[in-house]
């Protein structure tokens, strides 16, 4: 029989005729007519090339052939049935799924604690797997990751997303930075070294693009992939670098950094959470992302700003 005739019906129609021993007492079971019972008969004992059911004096009963294949067909209709139903309610405190998400460390440094304890207080079995972000995560979101956190201009139409929190751009330096005293003008900040970080490993971006508008450009002599790693870079050099005032003003005292204002207009940025279709009516899935969203909804709202420095 070839994949497109297959008819997975006549499991359930063997599983009854099986049982009652007739094709009459067999539609009862199904709720179906002697009639149509009869045409589903026939269709099986094409399928299987045996006549399934014969006549024995005023009974029927079932051919060897038949009599062989109970065990299996029984045990198929059952994972039929199985895959079929309606899935089983979700129990954090017993789930030991583990969840994969490709998140950045910006990401991971501002909720990351917060959210893995919200998960080991509620399914103490479970665990949370963060992967580096890529050049592209649809594919990843297609087949086997279940979140991505952070910008994503471009995504499939069919693609959900959640806004997390809004960040925007702070310009740091180390505290004792002899050319930044608290401010910047942009003639300034075109003087100086600047660090980039490239999670994806594309130079430029909303900063270049800014300055680009105006016809001018930046000098970047050191790129990393690592928000972390580059304070730590700038608490030790006479570079500034542009990035998240989150998590810049997060590690100001532990890398004793300055946080001041950029001096052109950067426009603030979402980070938001994205996950496959596929994964719209996963129990597991949903609870896990409303963990997610209710760590970023801890973050405190950054403190309002003066105008920037002229330049």
């Amino acid at each position: 029989m070839k994949p497109a005739e297959l008819d997975l019906n006549l499991l359930t129609v063997f599983e009854a005729i099986a049982e009652a021993r007739g094709v009459t007492r067999a539609a009862d079971r199904l709720g179906l007519s002697k009639a149509a019972m009869s045409r589903a008969l026939g269709r099986l004992r094409a399928a299987v090339g045996d006549p399934v059911l014969v006549r024995s004096g005023n009974e029927w009963a079932l051919t060897e052939r038949a009599r062989g294949l109970v065990e299996q067909v029984g045990s198929l209709a059952r994972e039929a049935r199985q895959v079929l139903s309606a899935p089983e309610s979700f129990r954090p405190a017993t789930s030991e799924r583990e969840f994969r998400v490709h998140a950045t460390d910006h990401v991971v440094s501002l909720i990351g604690a917060a959210l893995c304890k919200r998960v080991a207080d509620e399914a103490p079995r479970a665990s949370v797997r963060f992967l580096p972000i890529l050049p592209d995560d649809v594919p990843a979101l297609s087949d086997g990751v279940d979140l991505a956190i952070g910008v994503f201009p471009r995504l499939p139409a069919d693609f959900r997303t959640q806004v997390l929190f809004e960040d925007r751009f702070a310009c740091v330096a180390r505290a004792d930075h002899p050319s930044v005293r608290g401010r910047l003008t942009l003639e300034r900040y075109l003087q100086l070294q600047h660090v980039l970080i490239a999670p994806r490993g594309r130079p430029g971006g909303v900063v270049d693009d800014a300055l680009a508008e105006r016809g001018l450009t930046r000098h970047v002599t050191r790129y990393l992939p690592y928000y972390l790693a580059a304070l730590e870079l700038i608490a030790k050099a006479d570079c500034v670098l542009t990035m998240s005032e989150r998590l810049a003003r997060q590690h100001a005292t532990r890398f004793g950094l300055q946080v001041v204002k950029p001096p052109l207009a950067l426009p603030s940025y979402k980070i938001v959470q994205v996950w496959h279709p596929r994964l719209g009516r996963d129990r597991a899935h949903a609870w896990f992302r409303q963990l997610v969203a209710a760590a970023a909804s801890g973050l405190s709202a950054p403190p309002p700003r003066r105008r920037p420095a002229a330049g």
